[in-house]
């Protein structure tokens, strides 16, 4: 059963559609993704979900729960962390850990969480007087205090310096692998690939995609690029007669060929056929990146 469900959603503002029929599901357990480009929709959705917002019409369910007419019980399963959110500058982070565990009646213990985020140095300190990144991990914390049975993070690693990006990723896994599961909204390409289970791509308030990272990237025209410097020249016949070959290009004796794994295994045969080796090899995979562009771009 599905435990976050949103069927037909829409909601304006000023007459203008920000969301028009958005329909998905999160199953349990799962880290569900949503892409899109700016101002596609993706906050105000999971505002909706979340309960912030009442929408125009659809309908939305959270563990069965309306989350606006059931809105404390959904908060005591639901943790999040906003795209945007402030704290009193003078509040120090203990004093929010410890403000936001006593909102719960069986609060998580912060301290495993602060130390994982980095924040234990930081206990002390004022949050007006935190970086923007520090800020961003206090949320984060804040978000998964309450031992949530679902989770919504909305740009998660918005403002963290790589190292802490990819602690904060093994962190979303971590609680995934507990039972948590998470709605997870970001433009982090190579986050959404990793983490995700599922992705739906939002793009001008409606679903463009939904397919696991996976399905994304082999719907789209993200296509494999080979390349390298041959030892010996390769006549333009045989180049052009290599199976889904897109584009070649010479440039000081380095070939670049685009097209698809069919392609790379067909360069390979024919340099080994030839006897020629092929210098700094390079194969690059259509990413998610690909399909996100070519997505949002032709919906």
């Amino acid at each position: 059963m599905p435990v976050i469900e949103v069927s037909e959603l829409r909601k304006s503002y000023g007459g203008r559609p920000v969301v028009d029929g958005v329909s998905f599901t999160v199953e349990e357990g799962e880290i569900f993704g949503i892409l899109g480009p700016n101002g596609a929709g993706k906050t105000t959705t999971v505002e909706c979900v979340e309960g912030l917002r009442i929408p125009d019409s659809g309908r939305v369910r959270v563990a069965g729960l309306d989350p606006v007419t059931d809105h404390e019980q959904v908060a005591r399963v639901l943790g999040a962390q906003l795209q945007q959110s402030r704290l009193q500058a003078k509040l120090t982070v203990r004093e929010a850990l410890e403000l936001y565990t006593s909102f719960y009646p069986h609060p998580a213990d912060w301290r495993p969480l602060v130390e994982r985020l980095g924040l234990t140095d930081r206990l002390p300190i004022a949050f007006g007087k935190l970086s923007g990144g520090q800020q961003q991990r206090l949320f984060i914390a804040l978000a998964l205090i309450g031992d949530p049975r679902f989770v919504v993070l909305d740009e998660l690693t918005t403002g963290l310096d790589p190292r802490a990006r990819r602690d904060t990723w093994q962190l979303i896994e971590d609680i995934r692998d507990r039972g948590v599961t998470v709605l997870l909204v970001t433009h982090f390409m190579e986050e959404a690939q990793r983490l995700c289970d599922r992705i739906a791509v939002i793009d001008r308030g409606r679903i463009a995609a939904l397919d696991t990272p996976e399905g994304l990237i082999r719907r789209s025209a993200g296509r494999t690029v080979i390349s390298f410097t041959p030892s010996a020249p390769l006549d333009r016949d045989a180049l052009h007669a290599l199976p889904a070959l897109a584009l070649a290009e010479e440039r000081d004796g380095r070939l670049t060929l685009t097209g698809t794994d069919a392609t790379v295994d067909a360069v390979l045969t024919l340099l080994a056929r030839r006897r020629i080796t092929a210098h700094q090899l390079r194969v690059s995979d259509a990413t998610l990146d690909d399909a996100f562009l070519d997505l949002t771009e032709t919906s």
